[in-house]
């Protein structure tokens, strides 16, 4: 789970930096204004690569793909694009979930197999 998810936050840090750039054409927000946000929520993406597999990572997750759906009021194009990333989201977090429970099923399989002593022996 936890590559699947850390490739849609790194993908969502560059999608964040470039929708700060077309903010700041926005005669209405001031420069500092956008960067601070798109600053915390860069970081964001970045912190939650590594906290993805720890308890409240993925409900962190979550809370970045409401915001930056939000950003869409700011930035129209990212009603959009934060859509797409909270459906690649769930996508990273569902499937990722099944790759690990069969990683952990073949990985106690293998364990109980260089276990069991071999048919041919004794």
């Amino acid at each position: 789970m936890r590559t699947l998810c850390a490739s849609t936050l790194l993908g969502e840090f560059f999608v964040v930096g470039f929708a700060g750039l077309v903010a700041m054409k926005d005669p209405d927000l001031s420069m500092a204004t956008v960067w601070t946000v798109c600053g915390v929520a860069m970081l964001l993406s970045l912190l939650l690569c590594g906290m993805v597999t720890r308890p409240g990572g993925v409900q962190l997750g979550w809370v970045l793909q409401i915001a930056l759906i939000a950003a869409g009021f700011a930035v129209p194009a990212m009603f959009f694009l934060g859509a797409a990333f909270a459906a690649l989201w769930w996508c990273s977090v569902h499937f990722g979930r099944k790759v690990d429970e069969l990683k952990a099923a073949r990985a106690a399989e293998h364990a109980q197999a260089g276990a069991e002593p071999e048919a041919g022996a004794g």
